[in-house]
């Protein structure tokens, strides 16, 4: 198991271009709300998109409550990524009052 990331933590990754972030919710879910430049890669499409992702780079995964990010974070971890989750997922970013895209978004 990986270390988990607050929100908080990952919001300061955010700046340093070193780190992935990327949303494993569906599409529907990351247009309502997403952390600003972040990617998409819908759960269902981990399998297929894992080529994608940077092996060099660590990254961090989120979703809406940090569920389905764990599930997808430890199957990045046995394919040897350095991956890790946002603990608590887009509920505790938005509560936390962090910026959302679009500005007017919503965790849905």
């Amino acid at each position: 198991m990986s270390e988990e990331f607050s929100p908080q933590q990952v919001a300061d990754l955010l700046a340093d271009d070193r780190w992935q972030v990327i949303d494993v919710r569906t599409a529907h879910e990351h247009a309502a709300g997403h952390i600003p430049g972040t990617r998409l890669i819908e759960l269902s499409e981990l399998p297929m998109q894992a080529g994608t992702i940077d092996r060099d780079r660590p990254v961090v995964l989120y979703c809406r409550s940090g569920a389905r990010s764990a599930m997808a974070t430890e199957a990045l971890l046995q394919a040897g990524y350095d991956a890790h989750n946002m603990a608590g997922g887009m509920l505790d970013w938005h509560a936390a009052g962090l910026a959302l895209e679009p500005a007017d978004g919503t965790v849905v």
